[in-house]
């Protein structure tokens, strides 16, 4: 019977099946963060239980976590001394693993687990996040979850899960320079619309995805969650084994071999069913930047603001809902539109060849004046990389901030802000209203394209300045 990568990943882990359409899925890995791992924990100890496998369930603090380069683990304040105290004691006393402040593997979730190699391709993660599903870039099958959901997955090491509907989306052609996963995601976004998915398991697949590299792809699967998926997937290949290959918590020696030879099985079979298919040629997408208040309303960086009379009429009053937050007007050019903050970071875009690529635009460059530049790496081990290659060199000198890992900006909670500037360009993967803050004005966009306009002072294309 021919399967897809997703159906074979779940049938490795089906524990037993509950109904028709319901199985109960063995869990690998559960991740939890500052914000919602204390309830989790809290609930698991009122309840008399503790975790089910040793080593399986992993804490880490980086929603509200200080991003101050001189951060301190001793000194947590605002919100965090809520959360991240009481997290330490909780899974200092379950005995689960925690990437604290002052751990130099610290970084965002979804960045540092297959950073780790504890995310690895073929396993089950679930996580309290929505972008969890970022790991499927690696041949994960992950998504996000609630605090019962997690309570449970830690006590019993498993979950009950209705299986999805399955997509395909094959991508073709080829990337003309300058052009980023990112662009890919967001053109994706545009065409198909934020329930393009509609809760399906997504398979990204095509000569335009193997042509990515492994952190790219994880920027693909990502932007999912903006597609109203369950989860994505990219099925792994042997540039995710290599790129897993030699990470701490990975197999080592035989154990490795055996581990690769079964995640080469992991693939769609020819004549593998989906429930709906699509194929996008990407040769042509340019530069993408957002004008709207939902990640589908975007358009490519030489173009203009759409006219909500253009739309369909069920997408019309929200254009309009969306002109007066962003203070456009239909017809404006993209490109050009003062901005007062960029900011580069999230799970979205802050590994090492996200920063790599912004650092180029802005080397021997400046930013505007008036615009708050900020770089937030993904990890403390991308920050320690790229300190190495120099890139934190290039961020001072052309005005940028550069900062320690956490979630930042991505979502305004009060332990970082742009301090009164209104309109961003930035990386993440969200532009609701006040998601970055107050009456903040969100554009989404590439970090080369983040890069470009901190130092235009405008929504800038990044291409003439890549060469």
């Amino acid at each position: 019977m021919a399967l897809t990568v997703i159906e074979k990943i779940w049938a490795d882990h089906v524990v037993a099946s509950v109904s028709p359409d319901e199985d109960l899925l063995f869990i690998d890995r559960v991740l939890m963060h500052e914000r919602t791992g204390p309830q989790l924990l809290e609930g698991l100890r009122s309840a008399g239980r503790r975790p089910a496998y040793k080593g399986m369930d992993f804490g880490v603090v980086d929603h509200i976590v200080d991003t101050s380069p001189d951060r301190s683990a001793t000194d947590i304040r605002g919100r965090a001394a809520e959360f991240i105290p009481r997290l330490r004691e909780l899974t200092a006393e379950a005995g689960i693993q925690l990437f604290d402040v002052d751990d130099p593997r610290q970084g965002i979730v979804h960045v540092m687990s297959p950073e780790l190699g504890i995310a690895l391709p073929g396993c089950t993660l679930v996580c309290a996040d929505s972008h969890t599903c970022t790991v499927g870039g690696i041949g994960a099958l992950a998504w996000g979850i609630g605090s019962t959901e997690g309570e449970h997955a830690v006590a019993t090491q498993t979950l009950v899960k209705r299986r999805p509907k399955l997509m395909q989306v094959r991508l073709t052609g080829q990337l003309q320079p300058g052009v980023t996963a990112k662009d890919m995601a967001l053109a994706i976004i545009a065409r198909f619309g934020q329930e393009g998915a509609n809760g399906c398991a997504v398979e990204f697949c095509g000569d335009a995805v193997r042509a990515l590299e492994v952190e790219a792809r994880m920027t693909l699967c990502n932007m999912a969650a903006e597609f109203g998926a369950f989860t994505a997937v990219v099925a792994p290949d042997e540039k995710t084994i290599d790129w897993v290959r030699g990470r701490p918590f990975a197999p080592k020696g035989q154990a490795m071999e055996a581990a690769a030879a079964h995640w080469r099985t992991l693939f769609s079979d020819a004549g593998a069913k989906w429930d709906v298919s699509a194929t996008v040629d990407i040769s042509d997408v340019k530069p993408q930047v957002t004008w709207g208040i939902s990640p589908y309303m975007g358009v490519a960086i030489d173009e203009s603001v759409p006219d909500p009379a253009t739309l369909d009429e069920s997408r019309r009053e929200f254009a309009n809902r969306a002109l007066r937050y962003m203070a456009l007007q239909p017809g404006q050019p993209m490109a050009g539109i003062p901005i007062e903050a960029a900011f580069i970071g999230s799970c979205t875009n802050s590994r090492l060849s996200d920063l790599r690529m912004a650092a180029q635009v802005v080397q021997g460059r400046k930013v505007a004046p008036g615009v708050l530049a900020i770089v937030i790496p993904g990890s403390m081990q991308v920050r320690a990389a790229a300190e190495a290659e120099g890139l934190d060199r290039v961020f001072l000198e052309a005005g940028f901030e550069w900062r320690a890992s956490g979630c930042s900006l991505c979502v305004y909670n009060g332990s970082d802000s742009f301090r009164g500037a209104r309109r961003v360009v930035s990386t993440t993967n969200r532009n609701f209203e006040n998601r970055q803050g107050p009456g903040v004005q969100t554009h989404l966009a590439s970090p080369a394209t983040v890069a470009a306009s901190a130092v235009a002072g405008c929504i800038a294309d990044p291409r003439p300045l890549l060469g």
